[in-house]
């Protein structure tokens, strides 16, 4: 089907785009395209993602406010950006594995489900959950060791400031000189499993959490286009809504998107933030037994964050997670849906 034809046949009462699906797409333009777009927002989020992750590791509660002054007085903003370009060496494999898991499992699953009979939106969010939970135990795989060497180096500064009348206890003493340095320390130290140092509970938190927010983001797509669409759509003498013949603009088309995003992003913040602070303080922090320092376990942690605060200290940074997860959200699904257009193949080649 070419593309033209799909988008045709999208709607009955809207004709919003239709959806690109792996095969309609060029892959070599779609991934490298998507690894200088991601790169991109990633800079532009990644303040966000370190005022996140200090909050977390702390045992006291700081406000992102004082935290970010503090910041800007003994780091400059410099320190916003702590262990960006290893994140960032990261991003590029990392959204490769994730784009294309995502795509190959959306169309397959599509195309299961509705061959078993399941609705046109029942199908969408079930592929959707699927490749959600694929694309993150594909990409983990490269941003779990990323994530232990950038958060290092994200937390290894405040501490090292003037302004850390609130240290962070139990962190690594090791001293990083930059990205590839905390990579050989943290290799020589630990071997590879302490670059995966919390990969399992990466999995739980990242696999459940793309889960909800593409099975969120699909149905919410689809309900508020269908909404639209019945409020615009003329009715004939029967009472049936007939086509409106109505295309949405670009603008349009953003502003749904931005919706979807934003609603999906909220609820999965809030399921998943319980489990994303111990993952971040099992890849930072460290126990002492008897003199040597030792990786802390799932159960240390749960009970060490318990003792602090209860299951308020499971929610730090969620103001900085969520701001960030919405943002993110929105630009990372306008920028994907943009991309695919920009990737899309000629008709010619779709005959």
């Amino acid at each position: 089907m070419s593309l033209r034809a799909a988008e045709n046949d999208s709607g009955s009462e809207i004709h919003i785009p239709a959806d690109i699906d792996w095969h309609m797409l060029d892959k070599s333009r779609f991934f490298f395209l998507g690894a200088a777009l991601f790169s991109g927002v990633s800079a532009a989020l990644y303040p966000m993602v370190v005022l996140k992750t200090r909050q977390q590791v702390q045992s006291t509660q700081i406000s992102c406010l004082r935290m970010s002054f503090s910041m800007i007085r003994y780091e400059g903003f410099r320190g916003f950006y702590r262990g960006y370009g290893t994140s960032l060496m990261g991003t590029i494999p990392a959204r490769a594995l994730y784009m294309g898991a995502l795509e190959v499992t959306k169309s397959s699953v599509g195309t299961a489900t509705v061959g078993l009979g399941f609705s046109d939106t029942t199908a969408t969010a079930i592929a959707s959950a699927a490749a959600g939970v694929s694309s993150a135990m594909a990409a983990q795989l490269v941003w779990t060791p990323i994530d232990v060497v950038s958060q290092r180096l994200m937390v290894q500064g405040y501490n090292n400031s003037n302004s850390s009348k609130h240290v962070i206890p139990n962190m690594n003493s090791c001293r990083y000189r930059n990205g590839l340095d905390a990579f050989r320390k943290i290799l020589y130290a630990d071997g590879p499993k302490g670059l995966y140092r919390g990969f399992g509970i990466s999995i739980l938190t990242y696999a459940p959490s793309n889960a909800v927010w593409w099975a969120s983001y699909s149905v919410a797509h689809k309900l508020i286009w269908g909404g639209f669409g019945c409020s615009i759509g003329k009715k004939d003498e029967n009472g049936v809504i007939r086509d409106s013949g109505f295309r949405p603009d670009s603008k349009s088309l953003l502003a749904v998107q931005g919706l979807s995003a934003a609603m999906a992003s909220g609820v999965s913040a809030l399921v998943t933030m319980p489990l994303d602070t111990i993952k971040t303080r099992l890849q930072v922090l460290d126990r002492e037994e008897n003199g040597i320092r030792k990786p802390l376990t799932v159960l240390q942690t749960v009970r060490n964050l318990v003792k602090e605060s209860g299951l308020a200290a499971c929610y730090r940074g969620l103001g900085p997670r969520w701001a960030s997860m919405s943002v993110s959200a929105t630009t990372m699904i306008t920028t994907y849906e943009f991309l695919k257009r920009l990737s899309a193949k000629s008709q010619e080649h779709l005959a």
